[in-house]
């Protein structure tokens, strides 16, 4: 393959998209779970999980919600939904207006009307039991963030877990996501791990021929142990199969990476007290002389 000429070029057309594709990743405004006398924000999306098994008629009715007026950037649902844990059950209390908790009291009527739109004679006594849910509830005991998608879902550093099994809570815990090693790289929020990686590539002499070009976007995988445990080039994660032709290419500069990078060792983050992998994005140009330059954004 031959060596392809790569240019960053700004275009207006190219920021004006950009900046649409942001108003619609803005950051969401979290649901709430009363617990114990506490009101606590939690990024569970239990009315949509009920919705998606459940909705009949025009989707934009059912799962968009046809009283979703007043919706904003920043709550695309056009609502919030307050849960409530009573009994050790699992419950909807409320859904209400964007930023309306805020306010000194809560419009019950409108928010039974709204409850009663979408579960008809499930609500009991002005609340629904939610027993279509099984699996882990969270919610921060620290403001320590471990990882945020930069819209809805955030990893707190502490948190407490509630495993529910339809509607019913099974078991109560607090957990720790990461595990800080004074013998690991740190590896915790807003580090930019990218950098970290490109250093330790910079070390490496490339291979440069008309047929070989690693100058390529990558996904750099750090799995539960903390270690790189696969690289692959970003435009082959999207299904494209690897043209013959470029096999060899693809398997020298991925595996020339992964050779540098294998005795790298990071701390280890979790989700919901479990290890999880991660996905690093790396994008390098690597110049004749077989010098590399960092083109991540």
């Amino acid at each position: 393959m031959q060596r392809s000429i790569k240019v960053k070029v700004s275009i207006v057309l190219v920021i004006l998209i950009h900046s649409s594709l942001n108003i619609f990743a803005s950051p969401q405004l979290p649901d709430y779970i009363i617990y114990k006398n506490d009101t606590i924000a939690t990024y569970n999306l239990l009315i949509e999980q009920y919705l998606q098994k459940h909705e009949q008629g025009p989707r934009e009715q059912l799962f968009g919600l046809s009283f979703r007026d007043g919706g904003s950037f920043n709550c695309w649902r056009g609502y919030q939904a307050i849960y409530k844990i009573e009994n050790d059950s699992l419950f909807l209390a409320d859904i209400i207006d964007c930023g309306s908790l805020r306010k000194t009291l809560i419009d019950k009527r409108t928010s039974l009307k709204k409850m009663h739109l979408i579960f008809g004679d499930r609500l009991i006594n002005g609340k629904v039991f939610i027993n279509w849910f099984s699996g882990d509830l969270n919610f921060p005991l620290t403001s320590k963030i471990v990882r945020w998608d930069g819209v809805f879902s955030t990893i707190y550093e502490e948190e407490k877990i509630l495993n529910i099994s339809n509607g019913n809570v099974s078991n109560i815990e607090n957990v720790n996501n990461y595990v800080d090693d004074p013998k690991a790289i740190n590896r915790e929020y807003k580090v930019k791990i990218s950098d970290i990686l490109f250093k330790k590539l910079k070390g490496i002499k490339w291979k440069t021929s008309d047929d070989c070009d690693c100058s390529e976007k990558y996904l750099i995988t750090i799995d539960e142990y903390g270690k790189v445990s696969e690289i692959n080039m970003h435009r082959y994660e999207s299904g494209e199969k690897i043209d013959p032709q470029e096999r060899k290419e693809n398997d020298y500069c991925t595996g020339t990476m992964l050779k540098a990078l294998k005795s790298l060792r990071f701390d280890i983050i979790k989700n919901n007290g479990k290890p999880i992998s991660e996905d690093i994005y790396l994008e390098i140009w690597v110049d004749d002389n077989g010098k590399i330059e960092n083109w991540t954004n």
